[in-house]
């Protein structure tokens, strides 16, 4: 993935050469944003801070019912701290206790409907993912307006995961899972209780920060890094750096398109009335935020360009950087095996995405 976004942001800067207005374009409060979340979990893992949660959740015994709670987790998590922070927090949590339970042959279709869940629940607030909160400051709508338009979707998609899951344990839908907590949950260690504050007041800052959009996001970035500079530098190094080049590189491949006045043109002849397909199809090639970003200034239909962006993740990998987030989580775990990820998510995300892609259409061409 880094070296596709890689080789996307050299191509595009041969296209637009460089300059300062690139600089100014490209999206550094998600950046920010990304790097604060991700060296802050690495803390909470570090620390055991999901530990109550590990204990509580491996008192469940049905299968179904564990991954009910892991899926609509993320789905209902996701609308108030982004779908990649949903993932972040909760797919760590899933690798565990399946791990423990003996149902590693269920992670890779549960993490998928996590994966789903995160993109179908962020879709109902301004605030769920980056190109929903992107397109609704620039277009100004109102957030009940907002939550209205996404509200059909967000139902239907709630109820077509839990068909999902009964399809998954159809066989034997009351399967038990039998976990020892002493091989999930690690006592907390007195002594490293102010870590464990420190991390959960910068947790709190962080998503106060994305919650209020605030301007003064570069000082919350400054704080955040300095904290952990000064109290658990370790941490630092340990953050997803890979992650953050993939996203970078992304964002500049969109800024350079966008800037370059012949493409331009193209996009303002041929988007305006076509947004569903065009944000769907765009989305494949360098994800749905920067596409974002690059379909803006040519559309004439919110509801169209903000149905297909947030549909786009459900066709690959690449259609959502939230999936890649995911992706990376699953690697770290299971080194080498990456498409064995990308192959069962590409199907069943495949098969949800001709469920839901006409009704929306249907709801596009209605309103």
């Amino acid at each position: 993935m880094l070296s596709v976004s890689l080789l996307a942001a050299i191509i595009s800067l041969f296209i637009t050469p460089p300059s300062k207005e690139l600089l100014h374009q490209i999206d550094w409060k998600t950046l920010a944003t990304l790097f604060m979340l991700l060296s802050v979990l690495e803390g909470f893992k570090k620390e055991n801070i999901f530990s109550p949660l590990l204990q509580k959740t491996s008192r469940l015994s049905s299968m179904k019912f564990l991954t009910c709670f892991f899926v609509y987790s993320v789905f209902l998590s996701s609308m108030f701290v982004t779908n990649d922070v949903s993932l972040i927090i909760f797919v760590p949590l899933t690798i565990i206790l399946f791990r423990a339970g003996g149902k590693e042959k269920y992670i890779l279709p549960v993490l998928t409907f996590e994966n789903i869940a995160a993109i179908r629940g962020s879709l109902l607030t301004p605030f769920g993912s980056p190109q929903n909160l992107f397109l609704f400051s620039q277009s100004g709508i109102s957030a009940p307006s907002f939550i209205l338009m996404m509200c059909p979707l967000w139902i239907f998609s709630a109820a077509l995961l839990f068909v999902f899951i009964s399809f998954l344990y159809r066989k034997n839908s009351h399967e038990r899972i039998i976990i020892e907590e002493k091989n999930v949950c690690t006592a907390w260690e007195p002594e490293r209780r102010k870590k464990r504050i420190l991390y959960l007041v910068l947790f709190a800052l962080i998503i106060t920060t994305i919650v209020t959009r605030t301007k003064f996001w570069p000082y919350v970035t400054l704080a955040v890094a300095l904290a952990l500079l000064i109290f658990d530098r370790h941490i630092l190094r340990q953050t997803d750096y890979v992650l953050l080049l993939t996203f970078l590189c992304f964002f500049v491949f969109s800024s350079s398109i966008c800037a370059n006045p012949a493409i331009s043109t193209f996009l303002k002849e041929h988007v305006g009335g076509h947004e569903y397909i065009w944000s769907i199809l765009l989305s494949q090639v360098i994800s749905n935020v920067p596409a974002s970003i690059v379909l803006w200034p040519f559309t004439t239909n919110l509801r169209a360009l903000i149905y297909g962006l947030d549909s786009a993740g459900l066709c690959s990998i690449i259609g959502s950087l939230a999936s890649v987030i995911n992706l990376r989580i699953y690697i770290r775990e299971y080194p080498g095996n990456g498409w064995k990820f990308i192959k069962t998510f590409t199907w069943i995300s495949l098969i949800f995405f001709a469920i839901v892609v006409l009704p929306q259409l249907w709801l596009i061409l209605k309103f």
